[in-house]
């Protein structure tokens, strides 16, 4: 990891401006994911600042990250109704070990009830709705307040994540710590740092959605090959808040 650098301090006037915002994201390209962390931790006012995960690798590094600073965020956890069964138990696992609140988003009490409202296999009919109504209506919910959003995307995850900076400016501020990480760094750090990851990752699953949309990878395909595969998606709308 590289040296950790002293970065400005952000106004508390938030959300940024942009000439702040882009000062501290070209401090943030020599900037290690804690010290990126600590700022954000320091810069938004208490529970205005939030960290969104699937609990896959790249969450997990931040969540341990996290811990390992002694800053206490609040994890917000879209349950889509249609996770592996793994993936909850992985939340509530990674809840209990590390001890972060977990704040879970669903868009119905179960999977019955939504299925009452919307029918069966929505993916099918109209994938577009699905994801509105499974992901993207729940997330509008969980960032009612919030006024910055930390998440685990990285810039060699897909064409539409290349160009992304560490700090994104919109109704609030979105925070990419791992931006400038590969899959292999994360993967190095977990190792490094024996942090428990997903188990269905040793089972091929590279990155990890809902259990209809979601294939192992094959050799030699991308981390996000499984995801969605046969369609030309790349995202599920989730960060067009």
């Amino acid at each position: 990891m590289e040296p950790g650098l002293a970065l400005k301090e952000a106004s508390p006037a938030l959300p940024l401006g942009e000439a702040e915002a882009a000062e501290l994201n070209d401090a943030f390209e020599r900037a290690p994911p804690a010290e990126i962390l600590r700022w954000a931790h320091g810069a938004f006012p208490e529970g205005r600042l939030i960290l969104t995960s699937t609990f896959g690798v790249g969450g997990m590094a931040l969540i341990h990250i996290l811990a390992r600073e002694g800053i206490r965020l609040p994890v917000v956890f879209i349950d889509t109704l249609y996770h592996f069964p793994e993936t909850v138990e992985h939340a509530e696992a990674m809840r209990d070990r590390y001890g972060f609140e977990l704040r879970t988003y669903r868009p119905a009490p179960s999977r019955k009830f939504f299925e009452a409202e919307h029918g069966g296999r929505l993916w099918e009919r109209d994938e577009e709705a699905f994801h509105e109504w499974t992901k993207v209506a729940p997330m509008r919910d969980a960032l009612t307040g919030v006024l910055g959003w930390v998440t685990g995307r990285r810039r060699d995850q897909s064409p539409t994540r290349a160009a992304m900076p560490h700090l994104e400016l919109a109704s609030r501020v979105k925070i990419n710590p791992l931006a400038r990480w590969t899959l292999d760094d994360v993967w190095s750090f977990i190792r490094a740092e024996n942090v428990p990851y997903h188990p269905l990752h040793d089972l091929g699953y590279a990155s990890i959605g809902d259990a209809p949309l979601t294939t192992p990878v094959r050799p030699g395909e991308h981390e996000r090959a499984g995801r969605w595969r046969g369609s030309a998606r790349l995202e599920c709308g989730l960060h067009g808040i």
